[in-house]
């Protein structure tokens, strides 16, 4: 190993942003540089001897490919269960989490994930869907809808349904084009 990747790898350790298994994952390359052993490691960092031969093993693999040292100690992409819901699905969900619920009969000011699954199922736009869930992808898209302020005569886009199919079709062919080698950017103009 190199002085650089040393460097780094102490660097990465010191920042307090650093997710703490890859903090964890850098030390043990550390220690590997300096000569320990898997058992020494292993007993060092209060780890399991499989932990510190996985991620010395992984390391060297990774050796040869032009990964920053960062993405060289992270977590592998893994396969898990098919995407669940469509992008339009979602998109829809997060469209009505966006308005106001009163426009669907909802005696409510503001949307709770337990609403917007009822709603959303209601309507048939996902046949079936936790409240977790529900919770989870408004968390990831950073949507907040108990905190909206919906303003009392929002004008009426006629159009409002096909920019929707506009642009989740966008979306959905940037990831094909993904696949080709093409990139997609997005710019948001405002109207």
């Amino acid at each position: 190993m190199n002085d650089g990747d040393r460097l780094e790898l102490r660097q990465l350790i010191s920042k307090h942003n650093t997710p703490q298994q890859v903090v964890l994952r850098a030390k043990i390359i550390l220690l590997a540089s300096i000569g320990e052993n898997n058992g020494e490691i292993a007993r060092t960092l209060d780890i399991s001897l499989d932990m510190a031969r996985l991620w010395r093993k992984r390391w060297l693999e990774n050796n040869n490919k032009e990964l920053s040292i960062f993405q060289r100690l992270e977590d592998l992409e893994r396969t898990g269960k098919p995407v669940k819901f469509t992008m339009e699905q979602v998109i829809e969900l997060f469209a009505l989490a966006c308005s106001p619920p009163e426009d669907y009969g909802r005696p409510i000011s503001h949307w709770t994930p337990r609403e917007l699954a009822d709603e959303v199922m209601e309507q048939g736009i996902i046949k079936s869907i936790s409240v977790r869930h529900v919770g989870r992808l408004l968390e990831e898209a950073h949507l907040k809808p108990h905190q909206s302020r919906y303003c009392l005569t929002p004008p009426v886009d006629e159009e409002f349904d096909a920019k929707v199919e506009n642009i989740t079709g966008l979306y959905i062919s940037a990831i094909e084009r993904h696949k080709n080698g093409e990139r997609t950017i997005s710019v948001d103009v405002p109207d």
